[in-house]
């Protein structure tokens, strides 16, 4: 295939991306205003600004959602992701403790709050939410997928909680002088967890 082939083939495909989104979310808006509570609202436009790292703006709207809907999983899953962003971390693991309290069979909670634990410093409880967390959803081990990171445009595959479970097991293997248990550079480029 010719250079002007594969860029004609590329722009198809991006083409047929964009529109297939395009359809996702036009049908999503066009739900009656009556249909979709205002928590929902809240909790779509918080994700919205989650995006685009607003993370404050979001945080806002994320409580908003939980005021109005205390059992809201996916807003009280948003509101830990958004404090974790902002380096809240107590408000982050409150938030995310309810959602575990709430569904405690749903691995991602056990994600969540495992990095959590793991920006704390708190590497065994880190270590036990990351097993639970696999325990619950082998599936979180594949981590981002290959389409995710397309939208998102991540070039890299970022680690993985069973990445990050097997670095921790190693590094707390070695004698404490040996450790490096944060790796800043690495570590603050990685996604919170979505599903």
């Amino acid at each position: 295939m010719t250079a002007y082939g594969m860029a004609r083939a590329a722009a198809v495909l991006a083409l047929c991306l964009g529109l297939a989104w395009f359809g996702l979310n036009a049908g999503s808006n066009l739900v009656e205003p009556g249909e979709r509570g205002s928590s929902d609202t809240a909790y779509l436009d918080a994700n919205t600004l989650f995006e685009d790292a607003q993370y404050d703006r979001a945080t806002e709207l994320y409580a908003k959602a939980v005021a109005q809907k205390a059992d809201h999983l996916p807003a009280l899953r948003g509101l830990a992701n958004a404090h974790l962003q902002s380096r809240r971390l107590g408000p982050a693991l409150a938030a995310v403790d309810r959602a575990v309290a709430l569904e405690p069979d749903f691995g991602g909670n056990y994600a969540i709050r495992g990095i959590i634990h793991d920006h704390m410093g708190a590497y065994p409880k880190a270590i036990a939410d990351y097993e639970k967390a696999l325990a619950l959803d082998p599936g979180l081990a594949d981590g981002m997928s290959w389409l995710d990171r397309l939208l998102h445009n991540v070039q890299q595959r970022p680690a993985t909680v069973a990445d990050r479970l097997a670095y921790l097991k190693l590094q707390l293997s070695l004698p404490e002088n040996e450790r490096v248990l944060r790796r800043p550079a690495i570590d603050d480029k990685q996604r919170p967890y979505e599903r």
